[in-house]
């Protein structure tokens, strides 16, 4: 049994383009700011490789490009394996469905904190990953509220059961972003009493848009079915306009939380953000696919028929803080029940749970089911 604060080993394989002492510097700040032991081992061949894989802790690995090295991957699925760089071809993985460990990949040198955060959560915080379609992509990482048994899969929810926060993280809507960003909130909300369901779905840089909205939908549909409580779904980013869209196609969400979301996806795509993002996502320019647009776009939606919860950080994005406000505005005037919080802090402020905007958020959440008629 891996320790409640556990040690943490990250390894390195041959011919990783990496400066190494940067990677230790890294590695040393996020281990420091998680309250956890760790080290870095650099292995220069595959003998060596092995035998680090083999000591004790938590592992997170960047294997780097040679085949052998990466086909230790299926020996191994516990581990996070992390490529700096974009991959079409990951680690090969246990043949067995669902049997593959997590896997990141693109992020540059910043996705190490983000593997190590996941390493860590996990360990701590073990999850139920419920699949929700037959694609790799489609799944939840669950957690009952801390101190609750998990419910046996497919039973009825008890009367008067817990709040079910769905989450969905963002990345533009880019496959090199995943679920993981949404670790630490699915946590901290499990502490509040939440039953949480992390959900990943297909990205439309890989499947095209439909197949994210369907992905999404289908999730959301899921949780639902085994919610006993309120359901609440939060998403960040571009999970805020995923999160609002869901919110306006089912009405057994009740409340909808955007943290610093895209919530003006024909602006975004005329400001090019993130270099053309919005149309890469949706499949064409607002010019080319105004009904993509009308049916995606949280604003051309509303009134949604559904609280809502409009979180900013006011140190964000100055786009991002143009469209919360003027959403928040016009969803007012359609007839929504609309909360707009905006406070200090940056676009990963608000998936931070020690940070006052998300202390706030989480206060605003609470306060909102509570006051849903029993």
């Amino acid at each position: 049994m891996i320790p409640p604060d556990p040690h943490v080993l990250v390894v390195t394989g041959p011919g990783l383009v990496a400066d190494l002492r940067l990677l230790t510097e890294v590695a040393d700040r996020e281990f420091a700011a998680l309250g956890v032991g760790g080290e870095l081992s650099a292995a220069p061949d595959l003998p060596a490789f092995r035998e680090a894989l083999g000591a004790p802790g938590v592992l997170v690995v960047l294997p780097g490009p040679d085949p052998r090295v990466r086909a230790l991957r299926a020996e191994y699925p516990e581990a996070v394996w992390l490529d700096v760089t974009r991959s079409g071809t990951p680690p090969a993985a246990p043949p067995a469905p669902g049997a593959a460990g997590p896997y990141l990949h693109g992020r540059g040198i910043w996705g190490l904190t983000w593997a190590i955060r996941h390493a860590v959560h996990r360990s701590r915080h073990p999850a139920r990953r419920v699949a929700y379609g037959d694609h790799p992509d489609q799944w939840a990482e669950v957690r009952p509220p801390r101190g609750a048994p998990e419910p046996p899969s497919g039973t009825a929810p008890p009367a008067g059961a817990a709040p079910v926060a769905v989450l969905l993280h963002g990345g533009f809507w880019r496959s090199i972003w995943g679920a993981d960003l949404m670790d630490a909130l699915a946590v901290d909300l499990a502490g509040r009493g939440f039953s949480t369901w992390n959900l990943e779905y297909r990205r439309p840089d890989l499947h095209g848009w439909a197949a994210t909205t369907r992905d999404v939908a289908r999730g959301v549909a899921a949780a639902a079915r085994e919610a006993g409580g309120p359901l609440v779904v939060i998403g960040h980013s571009a999970g805020g306009q995923l999160a609002l869209r869901a919110a306006a196609d089912d009405h057994r969400i009740t409340l909808a939380v955007s943290l610093a979301g895209v919530l003006d996806l024909a602006e975004g795509d005329r400001r090019h953000m993130s270099s053309g993002a919005v149309a890469g996502a949706l499949g064409g320019s607002v010019a080319e696919a105004p009904e993509v647009y009308a049916l995606s776009g949280p604003l051309e939606r509303l009134p949604l028929g559904v609280p809502q919860l409009i979180v900013q950080g006011g140190g964000d994005d100055l786009d991002l803080v143009d469209f919360g406000r003027r959403y928040a505005r016009a969803a007012r005037e359609a007839g929504d029940e609309v909360t707009y919080l905006e406070m200090s802090g940056d676009h990963f402020d608000v998936i931070d749970p020690a940070s006052p905007i998300w202390r706030a958020t989480a206060g605003a959440v609470a306060d909102a089911v509570a006051a849903r008629p029993a």
